[in-house]
């Protein structure tokens, strides 16, 4: 499974950079940076999902920082994952109404390590909207990260609070070349997106191609991934009390 997701991510890397459709410094490895980000973000702000979203959880990576800013300059709280979920309050919460005209500034990586404030799972609000990275997306909306897993266990993390639930819509914005036809090869711990926003339209795979985990899958992590996330660390020392 692992080698067939690769498979799929090489294939769409290579693809954008062919096509000139990734900037600095290249798609390969992470959640591509596409041309064409900045539409795509508009195109996610004009549907009624946006409109009626008054808390959002979004990915740091940069192709998603024109949705981030747009979401704070729309008086939107935000939250964005500690990278890599290195710390007990592995959210930091950026809400306009407290950072004032600097919210814009807290959109990217740095301006949200600066300006937001860090959060455990009890300060987080039920997410009304999710917005997630991806690599390939179909229009199912089966979608591939970057590989590293931390997607999944945000979503499992705030699921099994219960501050992601059946109404959150979850939507990632990506460039067309990122849609595939295929099928795309998928584990119970992976979830679809509900919305898929490119530079020109948006997707909607509709509820019938809805997948969601009910929280974590603890038999798809091993003792390493567990014990370096504190907070996965922190709950699987409950369980096992």
């Amino acid at each position: 499974m692992i080698d067939a997701k690769q498979h799929v991510r090489e294939r769409v890397w290579r693809l954008l950079d062919q096509e000139r459709a990734s900037r600095f410094p290249g798609a390969r490895g992470r959640i591509p940076n596409f041309i064409g980000a900045e539409d795509a973000a508009r195109q996610l702000a004009l549907t009624p999902d946006w409109a009626g979203a008054r808390v959002l959880k979004a990915n740091p990576d940069s192709p998603q920082l024109p949705v981030r800013a747009r979401a704070l300059g729309d008086g939107k709280v935000l939250y964005m994952a500690v990278p890599r979920l290195r710390s007990l309050q592995p959210f930091l919460l950026l809400d306009p109404a407290m950072l004032g005209p600097d919210a814009r500034k807290a959109a990217s990586i740095g301006g949200a390590a600066r300006l937001g404030r860090p959060v455990d799972i009890s300060g987080v609000s039920r997410i009304d909207l999710v917005v997630c990275g991806s690599v390939a997306v179909n229009r199912k909306g089966a979608r591939l990260g970057k590989g590293g897993g931390f997607s999944d266990l945000e979503f499992a993390l705030l699921t099994e609070a219960g501050l992601v639930d059946d109404a959150t819509i979850v939507a990632t914005t990506v460039h067309p070349l990122q849609v595939l036809e295929d099928e795309l090869p998928e584990t119970h711990h992976d979830f679809r997106v509900d919305l898929i926003a490119t530079p020109t339209e948006v997707i909607r795979p509709g509820r019938k191609s809805r997948r969601r985990p009910p929280g974590i899958v603890w038999s798809d992590l091993d003792e390493d991934k567990i014990s370096e996330i504190p907070v996965l660390a922190a709950l699987a020392h409950r369980l096992r009390d």
